[in-house]
């Protein structure tokens, strides 16, 4: 729940993270610290997925008492949003220079968070209850929209930007993970994975009933086009393309 002493509404493990709060509630100083409950949280979500990660294991990890933990964070809650921030991190600094263009920036910015919940799945794992709030989640953010400064887009219509390309960013990378989570369940290679998926195609399917398919299962679609990346290139390039003639329309209107 927020602190209804604070300004910010935020609960009290939040502002501990902004470093508005230093210690937690009153009493002897405490040995632990916030820090040290989410990274041995995060350690247990990489190593064994969302589902180990409970306010009794992580304190079993620590060496501490359950109620120990409630004196940092109140809910369970509030420590899967601490941990979707620190696995985030910071955003890295753009590579293009100061003349990099709007789509570069964009674009250097989507891959840059693909990359990061491909090699924490668990991230995706964490429901989204509450709009971006935490210090690393608001760095992604304002990335995000100074990418868009000077394309003439009102405000309003940035935040639908990132908000549009972030969600194709996470259904990309929740796709993959669950695809890679039935893989390693059913024991086999990706390739052996799609070569099934393709056999099972020509089984079900026919010219007369499945025409479109037939064409698909004809073409070198399931081959792969070469670029590992295609899919997510492709998406991403097309709602870019729409934002470019969004811009342009509108430096034309002014």
């Amino acid at each position: 729940m927020p602190d209804e002493d604070s300004g910010t509404g935020l609960p009290a493990s939040l502002e501990m993270a902004w470093g508005l709060r230093e210690r937690p509630g009153k009493g002897p100083r405490p040995t632990l610290t916030l820090a040290r409950i989410v990274d041995a949280a995060v350690a247990l979500a990489a190593g064994e997925g969302m589902d180990a990660v409970s306010m009794g294991r992580v304190a079993k990890e620590l060496g501490v008492s359950t109620m120990s933990l409630y004196r940092y964070v109140t809910a369970k809650e509030e420590l899967y949003i601490l941990m979707a921030d620190a696995g985030v991190g910071t955003p890295p600094a753009p590579t293009g220079g100061e003349g990099a263009g709007w789509r570069e920036l964009l674009s250097e910015w989507a891959y840059a968070q693909r990359a990061v919940l491909m090699a924490n799945s668990w991230i995706l794992r964490i429901p989204i209850t509450a709009p971006p709030a935490t210090p690393n989640q608001l760095a992604w953010m304002e990335r995000g929209l100074a990418a868009l400064a000077g394309t003439g887009l009102e405000e309003g219509e940035k935040l639908s930007t990132i908000i549009l390309i972030g969600g194709l960013v996470r259904n990309e990378a929740t796709m993959a993970a669950d695809m890679m989570d039935a893989i390693v369940k059913a024991g086999l290679s990706p390739d052996q994975v799609l070569g099934q998926y393709v056999r099972t195609l020509h089984l079900l399917t026919t010219p007369q009933t499945h025409p479109a398919l037939t064409r698909l299962l004809e073409s070198s679609a399931f081959g792969g086009s070469g670029e590992p990346d295609f899919q997510f290139r492709f998406a991403l390039d097309r709602l870019l393309d729409g934002l470019a003639e969004l811009i342009g329309a509108r430096s034309s209107d002014g």
